[in-house]
């Protein structure tokens, strides 16, 4: 009798330990895809708010046009992004031309002196905390979930069921990597 319970504690066990791996799985899965919502978000709060900045600085800024162009260019490939990856190099795209506008403004001491033009860049920074965060938030999960992918036994599970590793939201940028040099 007790030869006969063996094998099958053991096939509960691995029953078990199967049905426990795959809904871990699926569960890290629908946390990165919570965490790309929160990314996004935020880059909806973004995309939401550059057309009022750039309709805040225009009046002041004659001779930067090209300037402003870039900014709704770069705007729309965000917004128009249809995967990941082309919406983190389209993103990070946007980010190099706002920080251009931040450099034109900087020109301009009228534009400095702006309540709405300082409004909403403080807001447009903020944001930026926000969606930096929510990049590292979504990062974490997709570290948890890759590793569950690819690491023994749970990628036994991973594989049968065609669980594939999810990209980083990774900044492609190398000047964007640099650490910026401070000089007094």
């Amino acid at each position: 009798m007790l030869l006969l319970l063996i094998p099958l504690i053991i096939v509960i066990l691995v029953v078990g330990w199967f049905f426990i791996t795959y809904n871990s799985l699926i569960g890290l899965k629908v946390r990165i895809e919570n965490a790309w919502s929160q990314i996004d978000v935020q880059l909806k709060r973004r995309h939401d708010l550059i057309p009022n900045l750039v309709e805040a600085v225009r009046g002041y800024m004659n001779y930067e046009k090209d300037t402003l162009e870039r900014v709704i260019k770069a705007r729309t490939q965000a917004i128009d992004a249809s995967n990941l990856k082309e919406k983190a190099q389209a993103e990070n795209f946007l980010t190099q031309t706002l920080r251009s506008l931040f450099a034109v403004v900087e020109r301009y001491p009228e534009l400095k002196a702006n309540q709405n033009v300082l409004k909403l860049q403080e807001e447009l920074t903020s944001t930026e905390n926000k969606i930096g965060f929510a990049r590292q938030a979504y990062n974490d999960q997709v570290m948890f979930y890759n590793n569950k992918v690819q690491m023994f036994p749970s990628n036994l599970v991973a594989n049968m069921f065609n669980f594939q590793a999810e990209p980083f939201f990774e900044i492609e940028d190398k000047t964007e990597k640099q650490v910026p040099q401070v000089k007094f």
